[in-house]
């Protein structure tokens, strides 16, 4: 799970063929779309992306390809997963000079084009994740016509090595809510200046 070096998609793939088949690793499948259960670290992150069904379509397209993950440090693998449930992703974290890889599976889609126009997908954790939890992101278009991109999260830790850096740890989860925010409203701004 722990690598000095970025892993290439070789060792990615042969990471996530030992996860495809395991289950998740809490109960609570689809509690993002609701109410997160109690007993778990709730981080909410909600921010205005701009106006207008253009950057709803900008943000939509960003989410499609994960993008809210680059960050420099955090990326998802392979770029080509598909948002769609069931499909499995690797998300690779690196700090203090180490990288890590994470195991998720897509929970459920969220693709409504109607009314208020909605995308957006929740994954959950595999064994082969520091945490046990559920995590999703959703780009959504309110009555007014303002754009907004929102990360919700309930996490908890499962390892006695994470309980040993899990101030890090949070810090960690903590940036990447405010990194990815500031990703997006970066994607859209440029995906709109070179459409212009």
């Amino acid at each position: 799970m722990f690598h000095f070096s970025s892993p290439d998609a070789n060792t990615v793939e042969h990471f996530l063929a030992r996860q495809r088949q395991r289950n998740f690793t809490y109960c609570h499948q689809g509690k993002t779309a609701t109410t997160p259960p109690s007993g778990f670290q709730v981080d909410h992150t909600r921010v205005k992306l701009g106006h207008g069904i253009e950057v709803f379509r900008q943000a939509k397209e960003a989410l499609g390809k994960w993008q809210q993950f680059d960050l420099g440090w955090v990326s998802a693998n392979p770029r080509q997963t598909a948002i769609r449930e069931g499909e499995t992703v690797c998300i690779v974290g690196k700090a203090v000079g180490m990288y890590w890889m994470n195991a998720c599976r897509i929970v459920y889609v969220i693709d409504d084009a109607m009314h208020t126009p909605r995308f957006g997908f929740a994954y959950g954790t595999l064994p082969a994740h520091l945490k046990a939890g559920e995590e999703r992101f959703l780009v959504e278009m309110d009555s007014n016509g303002d754009v907004w991109y929102d990360i919700l999260a309930f996490s908890r830790t499962k390892r006695w090595m994470v309980w040993l850096i899990h101030p890090y740890m949070r810090r960690l989860q903590k940036q990447f809510g405010r990194d990815s925010a500031a990703r997006m409203k970066q994607l859209v701004a440029d995906k709109l200046q070179h459409a212009a």
